[in-house]
């Protein structure tokens, strides 16, 4: 191509748009909350593409002044593009002959192939005063930068002007001039830049809990090696001065630290934080601004809502009680991954029918208003119930009722016995005849639970007064207190059963207690408190008794009756409360003397299960066991065998002693639906005690003192627990069906 002497530049009114790294930022959705908030986060490219406007002028003004016979147009515009035309040297100057120009938009388009082009000769890259760079891996990225500007090539204005977008969205330059000279051998273009300052420091303003180390981990990655040191904290709102001594002396590349303040905001919205990067600015000496606006809890305010209607109304509860559940407080900044932990545990509270957490801006603070929604449920109910339902349901199994209902009958002692670790917490069906309870689940406002039950059974009744207040006020460690008075009547079955001629034995207590409980490590809890007990036996005439038909024992004392007073310890550990997952229990009752006749021993009870998923079976192992040292009633023996214990025989049926240990072994897979099977194997041995129990009553009734079941069964969710039928065989053969309700112990 000829080399082209006759050519000039004018100036055009074209909207440059933002670099390529603007179309390929999509920086992730801030809240709501946030439109508030003043943010431009192309500040820093921005500004470095709206210096092209002067660049671009001088560009045409440097050539110009080479071809001093060709003045050029110029029209003020947001920014400003060159084009490129070419005359005859006797041609005057005007807008009419210019060739080709852009206007943007539609003929921007048009004009696009009507541009000349022009021979450059040479290509070169230099500093804003026209020499060589020092650095020279910043001329290799402004040169790898060009596409189109290669020496021996015919230009066009738009592709010197893309070339000059590249090089500003490389992210190394502040600005950069394209520069025409007219050399001999042709027109020499010459872009002239301006490298950024190198990287020695960073000042982070209003970060209160994005941490240190990973805005210094964000930072290494496209700086070097930082080492950081602390200058100044201001309360409330941290202004930390972070010195970095940079091993390669990195140059700030503005790409780079656009992709930081990605990692800042994302770490913000992985944890549901309001906070995001709100303005970037590069100050003299290559120290970086980063200014962090996060949204702190201004105010917390409960508004009851109309179960019917939805509108506000007057609430029962008081809202301190409400407040002192919730994690966020005043002056955080809000996370709405806390707020919904909070909404939970207020549902928890058992109070509220629904709950939400509603943000707002508190004006033009930057903090941020958060109004909690509660409809509260109707939270005082009696209950009256007569269960004819379950001895109908017993008609019906037809060859199962005997053997069901022996076990129903049987597990009695199991469900009412109350405070005992081994028995206690079982919920089997049983043969109600009718019951009654009233509740009130927010006792003054202040969600105390209130709770009085009468059952009356064919053989047992239990009456319970029982008051709970889940958090003591005053209190900042969560501790919950518990009031309990009970009257129970159950069958004497579990150890003192196979009575002759069908006759019932049964235990009647009169049991007192307050106990204290309160969480003291993640996913640990502890209980304390005191336990009187006044028990005694009775045959089925109602008549006190102190000896069985095998003329064991039935009392510690030798009377009628034992009084205990019992000081209890125990400490739980829950797992994340999944069916499969982890469980341990230890409890310790130890009996106090304080009078003369009443008992002293030592009861200790241990509890552990494991549960593991493989595939789409889920493996569980559980193990029990105790111990007793003392005095102590032989009802209160360590009965083994049942559904919660060695399936296959009936409850209490393996043994019973001041020792025992059972191990339990299942493989659960899906069937249908909600339904579940499972086959699982028990083992369980009173350890030799059996015969160190006052009047050796498992002795007296040829009970082998270990044995071991196995079998299959199924399992279908249900709002009470998992709902259990199963069928096992003992170690003699013998196979039995077992019913039950909840998790095994």
């Amino acid at each position: 191509m000829p080399k082209n002497d006759t050519v000039r530049f004018t100036s055009s009114s074209l909207r440059i748009p933002l670099s390529p790294l603007s179309h390929h930022h999509h920086r992730k959705q801030s809240p709501p909350l946030f439109s508030t908030f003043q943010f431009n986060p192309q500040t820093l490219i921005s500004s470095a593409l709206a210096r092209t406007k002067s660049t671009i002028d001088q560009f045409v003004k440097n050539f110009n002044s080479q071809k001093r016979t060709h003045p050029f147009l110029f029209k003020s515009s947001l920014l400003c593009s060159a084009s490129l035309a070419l005359t005859k040297p006797d041609e005057p100057a005007s807008s009419d002959a210019v060739v080709a120009q852009l206007k943007g938009g539609h003929s921007a388009a048009a004009g696009r192939h009507e541009e000349d082009r022009v021979l450059i000769s040479e290509v070169f890259v230099r500093n804003k005063d026209g020499e060589e760079l020092e650095r020279k891996d910043l001329e290799n990225e402004a040169v790898a930068a060009l596409k189109a500007c290669r020496p021996n090539s015919a230009l066009t204005v738009r592709e010197v002007q893309e070339d000059v977008h590249r090089i500003i969205s490389s992210g190394y330059f502040c600005s950069c001039m394209p520069v025409a000279i007219d050399t001999r051998d042709g027109i020499r273009l010459v872009f002239q830049v301006e490298p950024n300052q190198e990287f020695q420091g960073l000042v982070c303003e209003g970060a209160n809990v994005l941490p240190a180390n990973f805005i210094e981990d964000s930072f290494r990655d496209g700086y070097g090696t930082l080492f950081f040191s602390f200058l100044t904290y201001t309360c409330r709102c941290i202004k930390t001065c972070l010195h970095a001594h940079v091993y390669a002396g990195k140059v700030v590349n503005i790409r780079r630290l656009d992709e930081v303040i990605d990692s800042i905001n994302g770490w913000y919205m992985e944890r549901g934080l309001f906070g995001l990067v709100s303005g970037v600015e590069i100050l003299s000496g290559g120290v970086i601004r980063l200014q962090v606006s996060e949204a702190e809890v201004n105010n917390i305010s409960i508004r009851f809502l109309d179960r019917k209607t939805g509108e506000p109304t007057v609430g029962k509860t008081k809202p301190e009680t409400i407040l002192r559940q919730l994690s966020t407080k005043k002056g955080q900044v809000y996370s709405m991954l806390q707020g919904k932990r909070d909404v939970d545990t207020v549902l928890t509270m058992g109070i509220m029918e629904d709950v939400s957490i509603i943000p707002q801006p508190a004006g033009d603070t930057g903090k941020v208003d958060l109004t909690m929604n509660v409809v509260e449920r109707d939270n005082k109910w009696p209950f009256i119930r007569t269960d004819w339902e379950v001895i109908v349901l017993l008609n019906i199994i037809g060859p199962l009722k005997q053997q069901l209902g022996d076990e129903l009958a049987q597990s009695q002692e199991v469900r009412l016995e109350h405070n005992r670790t081994l028995r206690g917490h079982h919920c089997v069906l049983h043969l109600l005849e009718e019951s009654f309870a009233y509740s009130h689940r927010n006792v003054f406002g202040r969600n105390q639970k209130l709770n009085v039950s009468l059952e009356r059974g064919q053989i047992d009744s239990i009456f319970r007064i029982n008051y709970t207040d889940p958090w003591i006020e005053g209190d900042d460690k969560r501790t919950s207190r518990s009031i309990m008075i009970q009257n129970s009547r159950t069958p004497g079955m579990l150890v003192h059963g196979n009575q002759p001629g069908d006759s019932n034995l049964t235990i009647g207590r009169v049991t007192a207690s307050i106990e204290f409980s309160r969480p003291f490590r993640p996913k640990w809890s502890g209980t304390t408190g005191l336990i009187f007990q006044h028990a005694g036996a009775r045959d089925d005439k109602g008549n006190p008794i102190i000896k069985d038909f095998y003329s064991s024992p039935l009392t510690a004392s030798g009377n009628t009756y034992d009084d205990t007073l019992l000081a209890k310890f125990e400490s739980v550990y829950t797992g994340s409360g999944d069916p499969g997952s982890s469980m341990f229990v230890f409890n310790m009752e130890q009996g106090l003397p304080i009078l003369p006749e009443w008992l002293f021993f030592n009861r200790l009870n241990a509890r552990a299960r494991k549960g593991l998923d493989i595939g789409p079976l889920r493996f569980l192992l559980s193990f029990s066991g105790g111990h007793v040292v003392g005095n102590f009633s032989p009802h209160e023996a360590f009965a083994i065998g049942g559904t919660n214990s060695v399936r296959g025989y009936e409850e209490g049926a393996v043994g019973s002693g001041r020792s025992y240990a059972v191990g339990s072994g299942e493989i659960a897979f899906p069937l249908l639906g909600p339904v579940e099977g499972a086959v699982f194997a028990d083992y369980g041995t009173d350890l030799g005690s059996g015969p160190t129990v006052p009047g050796d009553p498992a002795g007296a009734r040829l009970k082998p003192g270990s044995g071991y079941g196995y079998g299959f069964g199924m399992r279908v969710d249900s709002p009470l627990g998992p709902l259990r039928l199963e069928y096992a065989f003992n170690d003699k053969k013998a196979g039995r069906f077992h019913f039950g309700v909840g998790h095994r112990n």
